[in-house]
């Protein structure tokens, strides 16, 4: 109701249940998209490849297999070595470049598939593949280095 009244207090009153509509169903998608995908970082980093996978052109992250329980909460422990990591993959994606870090984030945080993506990025395919598979192993490399091993 916040985001309606701040953003389209101008518009008429009319339109305001539809507007309304569309944010409520935007805010629950996004709440349960990013649950999905947060739930699946500490799958993801034990996953990615090893030191020798980085000859490999296939993307680490299309063959991780979440495992069933993988969103549960855990206990205080587990929890804090979850926001470790993903204060590490946070650090890791500000070293990217712009446009590795882009389709990274739009594949794997927003839940594009590859072609949504190119359209995104304005770009082919193969060059979304390209740029996702280098920024999951600089990634993968970041976290190695920083002693999170898989």
């Amino acid at each position: 109701m916040f985001k309606l009244t701040d953003r389209y207090a101008s518009k008429p009153a009319g339109e305001l249940p539809l507007l309304f509509q569309r944010i409520l169903q935007n805010s629950i998608r996004d709440h349960f998209r990013r649950q999905k995908v947060r739930g699946l970082w500490s799958t993801l980093l034990s996953s990615l490849s090893s030191p020798d996978a980085e000859s490999d052109d296939s993307d680490p992250l299309d063959r991780i297999r979440v495992e069933e329980g993988a969103n549960r909460e855990g206990g205080p422990e587990e929890r804090l070595e979850r926001a470790q990591i993903a204060d590490l993959i946070g650090r890791a994606l500000e070293r990217l470049p712009a446009r590795q870090r882009e389709a990274f984030l739009l594949r794997y945080w927003e839940d594009l598939d590859v072609a949504e993506t190119a359209r995104a990025m304005g770009c082919s395919e193969g060059s979304v593949k390209t740029h996702c598979s280098r920024a999951t192993h600089a990634i993968a490399a970041f976290l190695r280095a920083r002693g999170v091993e898989p």
